[in-house]
């Protein structure tokens, strides 16, 4: 029964065959991958708890482990913007606050690796809340500016573009030489496949890559996770986050967020927090996250749209198949043929949807192309449902038509689409 199900997984990641996901589609990307060992299956679980738990200012006898939050933070815990380890939702237009958002922060230059510059007085993200005795650094706020356009057979869609301001900033102003990028919470499932794809096959795509630097290795290497590819394996990326979302630090990141001027929070910072254990049943958890089945298959709406899908340009970027090279956690895998619908590399998104910031050799127009996997189903776990890397779009159409730079032809095309071939590559999207 174990090996039946392991080969039903594997054909439907190869979309050579049906899977229905367990549970309801509000759990939808909440499922482990199928088949995986006693020990595998029980770090998920702690992994799990971990990703869910709410982190303590300490002292705290109920819940030592969890002892460490800030002393800078932006949320509680992961889940708190990975809600159902889907996406962030863009702020709601009464306070604008970015809750389940970062705005990511630097200057001008270069770092010691390549990396961009932290911010003198803020560091690299600003994080609003800050422990009993040390202040919260301000507030992001997200003003939308709406404006209308037409497709060719006279259709109106209503876009929506992105103010990023702050108040309240604890330690001056940013200043005119600060670079600022609204970042929304992308979703996590899926991720453990895409770690094992080869770095080969990734290079081989029409993109370009972005060279990070790995703080295991010690040096640069193909970036892969993050919005601009900015970092190499998911257990920096989640150490990373740990750090800079919670102010949880760990054997990766030791330090603080706590920039010279920060008095108050250098006072309050603390040796690593979260242990090598608990780092490693969290990636151990998001790499086992399955990617949700397909759904519609037989739609022949669904069928056509993957025809246009593919002859408007959309799958020079969003890649539909990619391959399991060396998955630890289920061999059974390797191999595989995967439908992520990202080549995981680089593209010029043109200047609507630049940021002005650079992220090692990602420039401000440059973005990773996100995975397509799941997008019918955003939202409906009490996740987010808003696109792009600001969440500026509401719906996929919306995603779309921001499309510029290397996608501006795709964008065009499907502008130019007759209403039921728009309908079509719609619901294929919605079938993902």
């Amino acid at each position: 029964m174990r090996r039946l199900r392991i080969l039903l997984f594997a054909a439907m990641l190869a979309g050579a065959g049906r899977y229905e996901a367990n549970g309801p589609e509000s759990e939808a990307f909440t499922q482990p991958i199928e088949g995986l060992d006693a020990n595998h299956a029980a770090s998920f679980r702690k992994g799990s708890g971990i990703f869910r738990q709410a982190w303590l200012i300490g002292p705290s006898q109920d819940h030592p482990d969890f002892v460490g939050l800030g002393p800078l933070y932006n949320r509680l815990s992961c889940v708190a913007c990975h809600v159902k380890n889907g996406r962030g939702a863009a702020p709601d237009s009464e306070n604008g606050v970015a809750r389940t958002m970062a705005a990511r922060l630097s200057v001008e230059g270069r770092d010691a690796h390549g990396g961009p510059r932290p911010h003198p007085h803020y560091g690299f993200q600003l994080n609003p809340e800050g422990v009993p005795g040390v202040a919260g650094e301000g507030q992001a706020l997200v003003d939308y500016a709406e404006f209308d356009e037409t497709l060719a057979d006279g259709e109106t869609i209503t876009l929506r573009r992105p103010k990023l301001s702050f108040r309240s900033l604890a330690f001056g102003p940013l200043g005119p030489e600060s670079k600022t990028s609204l970042r929304n919470a992308p979703p996590v499932f899926g991720l453990g496949l895409l770690e094992s794809v080869s770095d080969a096959e990734i290079l081989a795509g029409k993109g370009r890559p972005n060279f990070v630097f790995s703080v295991e290795a010690g040096q640069r290497t193909l970036g892969r996770f993050g919005l601009k590819a900015n970092q190499p394996n998911l257990k920096q990326q989640i150490a990373n986050a740990f750090a800079e979302d919670i102010g949880v630090t760990s054997s990766l990141f030791p330090a603080e967020n706590c920039p010279p001027i920060q008095r108050e929070c250098r006072r309050g910072a603390s040796t690593p927090e979260l242990t090598d254990v608990q780092l490693d049943a969290v990636v151990d958890y998001i790499r086992a996250i399955a990617p949700p089945a397909r759904r519609n298959l037989d739609d022949p709406r669904v069928k056509d749209g993957d025809v246009l899908f593919h002859e408007i340009g959309c799958s020079d970027c969003h890649r539909d198949a990619l391959h399991v090279a060396d998955f630890s956690l289920q061999p059974a895998l390797n191999g595989v043929e995967i439908h992520p619908y990202t080549d995981l590399l680089l593209h010029d998104m043109g200047e609507g949807l630049a940021d002005g910031r650079e992220d090692f050799e990602a420039g401000p127009r440059d973005w990773r192309t996100p995975p397509l996997w799941g997008l019918g189903l955003a939202g409906k776990g009490g996740d987010g449902a808003d696109f792009l890397h600001d969440g500026r779009a509401r719906t996929p159409v919306e995603a779309i038509l921001w499309h510029g730079g290397e996608a501006q032809s795709s964008a065009d095309a499907f502008r130019n689409l007759p209403e039921p071939q728009r309908q079509a590559l719609l619901a294929f999207l919605n079938s993902l």
